[in-house]
């Protein structure tokens, strides 16, 4: 369980690597017998535990799940859901299942891209954080506890009860649970000038393998680090975005620029397809100095004063996920509006694509039917050190690349990915190299995973250094500390360090 404190408006969540081992009915049975005598002072465990022959069972299991490929009927569903109130509740289903053997899984938002909050190839329960979002913002020292079960659309609408004049970086999709982002890095649109949300976490309150509850004093230095729009088409796509990925990591640290970059219909023909480049920005600032910034620096946009409206920061999280500014309640909607089947992946680009290249991205994303979000670095993305946390993509990244490609019909799935797969191929001479790096929060097993039993850390180097690059050996180490006995794990858990023979 982890509970966090932010600067800027840090918080407090709850965070849990899953578990990964087999049991049986009668582990689940004494799982459940364990679990109901810690808690037997509680009014009502059924308040806490909800079990598969209860009516509401398949509803609720599949209620967070945001990618569809999950709700596949031959995917192993869990034991029990547990819906802790209580730091208590947390501490006895870590001790109970790892006295049981059974494996957990944390849900708080529900957003892993590949389910790894809510899937097990073997039995398995959730420890669902519902009941554990409170939000607790102190404006006068400029920071915040979160609980991790909270959205980060609850934490913005807290802020912005207080106050006008504060935010807090992290990410434009409201239903994501804080727990889950920020254990990734959690970027947004003030990345630039704040960093990611992992960057603004002063404080953290934890349960760990053996259940003990550990802030930030007590888990130790080491443990702690374990912690408006323009559009082009494709005639003019090239030559526009060859310009903005030579300046994006350079502008000012209050510009935050990015492109998105998609498939529509070509204008004049019967069921013709074009690429098309849209460009979106915040600003922290007034409009006057944004149009001579972008003057001076990217003309090519043709930027004028009625393509800028000036808001506040809550304004602009609302418009960012496509909110009505005069909607702000819906921020407390823990429900995605629409969801699909998806199948995601992610680039870190060091050197600008080459116009060829990028001509043959434009065919390639035209068949495969994708879209791709460039995210621009630099700023503050630049200043802090690789090894300050885990997460290491920092100085020398001109931007980020989030693929993605979505799909309606389970029959199509196969085909979609395969076809991911393909364009993820083409990209390969024009990404980073050694390790191709990754973004954790856009999780993708193509890229590895571990074996049901213990993964021996070279195994699970194949994956690891490419979301932490360098900081995959020290986290292995730290895992070594906290949990010799790798009993947090899951298809992509840091493993176990190796011992050094005598």
């Amino acid at each position: 369980m982890n509970m966090e404190i932010f600067k800027l408006l840090p918080l407090l969540f709850i965070f849990f690597n899953p578990v990964r081992s087999t049991t049986s009915n009668s582990a689940t049975e004494s799982f459940l017998q364990c679990f109901t005598s810690h808690i037997q002072n509680f009014n009502s465990s059924s308040k806490i535990i909800l079990l598969k022959s209860s009516s509401a069972y398949s509803s609720v299991v599949q209620s967070s799940i945001q990618n569809l490929r999950f709700l596949n009927t031959s995917i192993s569903k869990p034991e029990a859901i547990i819906y802790p109130f209580h730091d208590s509740h947390v501490q006895a289903a870590v001790i109970c299942s790892e006295t049981n053997g059974i494996l957990i899984r944390i849900r708080s938002g529900g957003h892993d891209y590949e389910g790894q909050s809510y899937v097990s190839r073997a039995p398995f329960v959730i420890i669902d954080l519902f009941n554990l979002r409170s939000i607790d913002v102190d404006i006068e020292n400029e920071s915040a506890w979160v609980e991790s079960g909270a959205t980060l659309g609850e934490l913005y609408y807290r802020i912005a009860e207080k106050s006008k004049a504060y935010g807090f970086p992290a990410g434009s999709c409201p239903t994501m649970g804080v727990g889950g982002h920020i254990s990734g890095g959690g970027f947004g649109t003030i990345l630039r000038k704040y960093g990611l949300a992992a960057d603004n976490v002063i404080d953290a309150r934890i349960v760990d393998v053996n259940g003990r509850v550990l802030d930030r004093k007590s888990m130790g230095k080491n443990s702690f680090g374990l912690l408006e729009e323009g559009e082009t088409t494709e005639e003019g796509a090239t030559k526009l975005l060859s310009k903005w990925q030579n300046i994006a990591d350079k502008f000012h640290e209050d510009l935050f620029l990015h492109t998105v970059i998609g498939v529509g219909n070509k204008a004049g023909t019967n069921g013709g397809k074009t690429i098309v480049i849209e460009f979106g920005s915040l600003f922290l600032g007034p409009v006057e100095k944004l149009l001579l910034l972008m003057q001076g620096n990217f003309p090519e946009l043709s930027v004028n004063r009625s393509d800028c409206t000036e808001m506040s920061w809550i304004e602009s999280v609302l418009y960012f996920a496509s909110i009505s500014i005069n909607e702000s309640e819906a921020l407390l909607n823990r429900t995605q509006q629409s969801k699909s089947f998806f199948k995601a992946k992610s680039d870190y680009v060091n050197e600008p694509i080459s116009e060829a290249g990028l001509e043959g991205l434009w065919q390639r994303l035209i068949e495969v039917g994708a879209y791709l979000i460039l995210t621009p670095y630099g700023g503050r993305m630049s200043e802090i050190s690789n090894s300050e946390i885990p997460f290491p993509h920092r100085r020398g990244n001109l931007f980020k690349i989030q693929y993605m490609v979505t799909w309606d019909d389970d029959k199509e799935t196969e085909k979609n990915i395969g076809m991911m797969r393909k364009l993820y191929g083409y990209m390969a001479p024009y990404v980073s190299k050694s390790p191709r790096a990754a973004y954790l929060n856009y999780k993708d097993l193509d890229l590895g995973r571990n074996k049901d039993a213990n993964t021996s850390y070279a195994q699970a180097s194949i994956w690891g250094l490419s979301y932490f690059k360098n900081n995959f050996r020290r986290l292995a180490q730290v895992k070594t500390l906290v949990d010799p006995g790798n009993f947090f794990r899951d298809a992509q858990s840091i493993p176990v360090y190796p011992s050094r023979k005598k």
